[in-house]
């Protein structure tokens, strides 16, 4: 299955959940890192388990980080923690949760930061 992947700068995308069978895709797209921003179990049992992905981007040789938001309670920490993870990890980055949205929102949130 294709990936939806919305591009927000040319160092940072957001797409919706992703599973251990899109990371050579997301590497062939020339991704280098992953943030996850969707808790585990958020949508129970059969939602795709961070440490599934984790493990399958550092095979490939992809940096990740998982920093858990909830929908709608992101919290200023949170922010500030996205934004030094941005700085730090090598770009371009993509970061996922349940529609793309919630990473979308922090990241734009890290943005007002700076400006």
């Amino acid at each position: 299955m294709s990936l939806f992947i919305t591009e927000h700068t040319p160092n940072f995308s957001t797409a919706g959940q992703i599973t251990s069978e899109n990371i050579s895709e997301i590497a062939n797209l020339g991704y280098r890192t992953i943030i996850g921003n969707r808790p585990d179990l958020e949508g129970g049992s059969e939602q795709p388990m961070q440490a599934d992905i984790e493990k399958a981007a550092l095979a490939v040789g992809l940096h990740f980080a998982y920093l858990p938001v909830i929908s709608g309670q992101i919290t200023r920490d949170q922010v500030l923690e996205m934004a030094a993870l941005l700085e730090e990890l090598p770009k371009p980055v993509l970061a996922y949760c349940r529609s793309g949205a919630r990473s979308a929102n922090l990241f734009h949130l890290t943005q007002q930061l700076s400006g």
